[in-house]
């Protein structure tokens, strides 16, 4: 079976392919720092432009408004931010996250610091889709705690990074286009006029 490093450009992120392996590496190579052995990714077009999308990113005090699982984002200087993350069993995870690379626009990278809880690494790209607007990236490469068994875990609680980029990148797409993420979950006015 021929290596997926020769295999032309396209949009599927590498988490799809069938040679984990070989997906790590690739990802490994292409610029994300060796934090993990776990790939996790997702692409997603949005229809704003490169420039606005990576511009609301970048000021990672608005992600944990549409990444489910972060509690909070406390940004410490212009390349260092600490992350507070829901995990399995009511449990938190915590990390400070570097950025190890930057193109205004179009890429961003990082890398835990080292005695993160998860150690992980990963990059967004924001690539121009013409009259579509943008396509937004994200690769996620990460050690789950516990192994095997912590992955496993964290799927049955919907907390996996598989699945929460996913969802996340979904909510920000819903956010750029509409100014709203929808939620069939109940807002404070709605709970107050039921006397809840």
């Amino acid at each position: 079976m021929p290596d997926i490093a020769d295999r032309p450009y396209d949009d599927a992120p590498l988490s799809t392919s069938k040679d984990s392996a070989a997906a790590v590496r690739i990802t490994t190579n292409e610029a994300i720092e060796d934090r993990g052995d776990t790939l996790a990714a997702w692409a997603v077009t949005i229809n704003r432009s490169a420039a606005d999308l990576f511009a609301w990113w970048r000021d990672f005090s608005n992600l944990a408004s549409v990444m489910e699982n972060v509690e909070r984002i406390d940004v410490l200087d212009s390349k260092r931010s600490h992350w507070v993350v829901k995990a399995p069993g009511g449990a938190t995870v915590e990390w400070d996250a570097i950025v190890t690379e930057e193109t205004e626009g179009s890429l961003i990278a990082w890398a835990s610091a080292e005695g993160a809880d998860i150690a992980n690494s990963g990059r967004v790209t924001f690539r121009d889709a013409g009259a579509r607007g943008t396509v937004v990236s994200a690769t996620i490469l990460y050690d789950p705690p516990a192994g095997m068994i912590g992955k496993l875990v964290a799927k049955l609680f919907q907390r996996e990074p598989n699945i929460q980029v996913r969802r996340d990148l979904a909510r920000f797409k819903q956010l750029m286009e509409t100014g709203e993420v929808a939620t069939n979950a109940m807002n404070p006015k709605q709970l107050e006029e039921q006397g809840a």
